[in-house]
Order: structure tokens, then C-alpha cells, then sequence
């Protein structure tokens, strides 16, 4: 969300200048997203695998191209290992996780400029065409060593809890646990993120939402934990709103 310029602070990292103030972390370092993120990312120990950082670097050039603000994929990717957190300790399981909710939207890459940064509405076509990018994800990346859950999280994200989503119209835990916490965060993110049609919404608004989708839409356990983690993502949420401006 877009924030006033009233308040502003330096993130402790890297210098950079952030037009809101920046949540403090558990270190007492004041720090940008960017930072954080890296951070987190060093801490599940994904920064020495040179397949990895291949991998974070492709996601962040499939946001350049969909003209996201920020950092969408490493930021859906952390927050949903926030949730996966609370149920399990597995440290493949939570790699698994990660990778699916970073890559979520690999398959993107086959959809059409015309299509993928369109700003109205799509027709039967151009919808046909964007939502065969699950497919296409998975294809991309079942083909990758190890990845057999993540790929499954890429195809099953657009799936819905009461059965109503796409690809395959799975429902309830027919959904991989990982694409069920990755909806959850999605929505969080796409509304408190600013839009060319809008600013992005406050963070109370999302949780509404989520709250009122639960069951269809959205697994009511996942639901749960959000609100079990609402204080640990409103302050990423925060971080994320308090936007840089120049040094």
C-alpha cells in the first residue's frame, strides 16, 4: 500500500531510504524488504545452491515482466513458509513448499504480452490461453530433480477448497497442503499490493476476505494459521508498504 512520505527510515542493511518506517526485526535491525527477504532466504539455507539462486533469479524476471511491484514471488514464497511453519518441521517438505510458491507462476512465461499485461477484461481466448500457465509451470518444473512437490504445488494453485478452480477442479485435501497455504497468501498479497486501477488495500480489509472465503475458496485450517500468524504477516506486510524513494 502506498504510504506518505511523513515518516521515513534507512534500513540498517543496505542504507536504502523508505518512505514509511520500517518494522524492526527480532535482531533490532530496522531492514527494507529486500533485505529481509534475503535474509530469510539465507536462514532456510537456499543461497548456496547455485540451481536455487538460478531459480530466485528467474522469478524475479517473470515479476520485471508482469510489471510487479516489489518482489512478489520471493515475498508470496517466505510468507507462505510462515504458515507451513506451524505444520511441519520437515526441512524438505518446507524446501518443497517454498520452491512451488516461488515458482507458482513459471509457466507465464508462454502467455502472450497481449494477454498477460492486458488491463481489462479478458475474452474466452485470452483466458483459455492464461490459464493454461499451470499446466505449462508444471511441466517446467516436474522436469527439475527433486521437485516432484513443488511441481504439484505450480499446478494446483489456482485450485480452489470447494472444488470450483482450475486445472482439474480439485477439492478439499485433494489439494496439496503447499497450494493450499500458497491461496491464502496470494490473496493477502494481491490486495494490499498497489494496482494501476487502485492502491493497494489495508491489510484488516484482506483479512476480511479470508476470513469470508473460508471453507470456499480457502482450507479453513489454513485460514486458521493465518490468523495464528496474523501479527508475523501484518508486519511483513508493512515492510512491504512502506515503499523506497530516492536516497
Amino acid at each position: 500500500m502506498s504510504q506518505q512520505p511523513t515518516t521515513s527510515s534507512r534500513c540498517d542493511c543496505c542504507g536504502k531510504l523508505a518512505a514509511g518506517l520500517l518494522p524492526l526485526q527480532l535482531d533490532g535491525q530496522h531492514l527494507c524488504e529486500h533485505c529481509f527477504l534475503e535474509r530469510r532466504i539465507v536462514d532456510n539455507g537456499r543461497t548456496n545452491d547455485h540451481y536455487a539462486r538460478f531459480a530466485e533469479a528467474l522469478a524475479d524476471a517473470l515479476d520485471l515482466r508482469e510489471h510487479e511491484t516489489g518482489q512478489h514471488s520471493r515475498r508470496v514464497a517466505c510468507h507462505t513458509l510462515v504458515l507451513a511453519r506451524q505444520i511441519t518441521g520437515d526441512e524438505n517438505r518446507l524446501r518443497q513448499i517454498y520452491w512451488g510458491a516461488l515458482l507458482h507462476d513459471v509457466g507465464k512465461i508462454g502467455v502472450p504480452d497481449r494477454v498477460l499485461l492486458k488491463s481489462g477484461a479478458l475474452d474466452d481466448d485470452e483466458w483459455a490461453l492464461m490459464r493454461r500457465h499451470v499446466e505449462d509451470g508444471h511441466r517446467i518444473v516436474s522436469r527439475l530433480p527433486g521437485m516432484t512437490e513443488a511441481a504439484d504445488i505450480v499446478l494446483c494453485h489456482e485450485e480452489r477448497f470447494d472444488g470450483s478452480g482450475y486445472p482439474r477442479g480439485l477439492g478439499a485435501y485433494d489439494i496439496p497442503l503447499g497450494a493450499r497455504l500458497f491461496a491464502v497468501i496470494d490473496t493477502l498479497d494481491a490486495m494490499t499490493s498497489d494496482r494501476p486501477y487502485r492502491q493497494g488495500l489495508p491489510f484488516d480489509t484482506a483479512k476480511a476476505e479470508i476470513l469470508r472465503m473460508s471453507g470456499s475458496q480457502f482450507d479453513p485450517e489454513a485460514v486458521r494459521i493465518f490468523i495464528v500468524e496474523e501479527q508475523t504477516l501484518r508486519r511483513m506486510v508493512e515492510m512491504k508498504c512502506a515503499e523506497a524513494v530516492p536516497r
